[in-house]
């Protein structure tokens, strides 16, 4: 697994996303949670981002437990908060200090790693007290860094003005390219992470995906294909299901042989310099192989990423909805 810099420590490129063993993507069982956790940190992944959101605190419990079992030392664990009780009404320094405690505590641990702000509203970002609170937070110990998952480049450029972020997680993936010209420069430029979410668009990008694919009932590919709970950037990179669908099937022809449309969609994110990690999910251990084998692909071919842009700006972009 390669692996690059977040602020000062080494992480692995693809790292692992949790929301799946929260429960928002169809009931996963604790046991096969576990063993997703154990399946990645085998592989070399090294960075786990949750939520205390995240079936209410399960997803931080279960990577608790895990590092109890495993005894794992060099784990990267990055939470967030925002959603869930008081927010976003309440984003002052007691809500944020109570729900930092929370996580501490479930994730057994002194210390957070990371915690980013979870999709707070634009202008609480604009007014910057909320960072304020991170930096007393800091300043506490309670967080080692602190950043921001963001739903659009506007917001993320709100945030790169806050001069000791550490990271931005974003929403990047072949279906949802404009922070390539809009944020990648500045972001390097700072030295701020980029986490990548939703890199295969929900799984509209692992090209298995039909009209007639049925998700359960928990699963926010069904409760929130059109934004009806929280941002519909969440859920399919934005794009409605049918014509999600439509475009996933179109883009088969791009696969080059001897790559799975998953690898190709992965692989496609690594090969951008300003991108730190991504974090696929996985409701299954055997899935976390087919995502980690991405770090040891090389590079897609030039032509391949010319044919991709194309793609997108000529299929793809006038269709995405929600803020972007």
């Amino acid at each position: 697994m390669k692996q690059r810099q977040l602020d000062n420590k080494q992480i692995s490129e693809v790292g692992l996303g949790t929301w799946q063993i929260g429960g928002s993507w169809g009931e996963v069982s604790e046991d096969e949670s576990l063993a997703i956790l154990r399946e990645a940190y085998g592989s070399g992944v090294n960075f786990f981002d949750t939520a205390n959101v995240y079936g209410s605190g399960k997803s931080e419990r279960l990577i608790a437990r895990f590092l109890k079992e495993s005894g794992a030392q060099d784990v990267f664990v990055a939470t967030k908060l925002g959603r869930g009780p008081n927010f976003p009404r309440d984003l002052g320094l007691e809500t944020l200090r109570a729900h930092t405690e929370a996580s501490l505590e479930r994730l057994g641990v002194e210390s957070l790693d990371l915690t980013q702000l979870h999709c707070v509203p634009t202008e609480e970002l604009r007014r910057g007290e909320v960072f304020e609170s991170l930096r007393t937070l800091k300043e506490e110990g309670k967080i080692q860094r602190f950043g921001a998952s963001v739903e659009s480049m506007e917001e993320a450029l709100i945030c790169l003005e806050q001069p000791d972020l550490t990271s931005l997680q974003i929403i990047f993936n072949i279906f949802r390219q404009k922070p390539i010209g809009e944020l990648f420069e500045a972001a390097q430029q700072r030295g701020v992470a980029l986490i990548v979410r939703l890199p295969l668009a929900s799984g509209l990008l692992s090209g298995k995906i039909t009209p007639e694919t049925q998700f359960d009932k928990g699963d926010h590919r069904n409760f929130n294909r059109d934004g009806a709970h929280f941002n519909v950037g969440e859920t399919f990179a934005g794009l409605g299901f049918e014509k999600g669908v439509e475009l996933s099937q179109e883009f088969k022809s791009l696969v080059p042989e001897g790559l799975t449309m998953a690898q190709m969609a992965q692989r496609w994110i690594l090969d951008f310099p300003a991108v730190t990690t991504i974090i696929p999910g996985a409701s299954k251990h055997a899935q976390v192989a087919a995502n980690v084998s991405v770090s040891e692909l090389p590079p897609l071919a030039d032509e391949l990423h010319a044919k991709l842009r194309e793609f997108y700006e000529s299929r793809v972009k006038e269709h995405i909805r929600g803020p972007y």
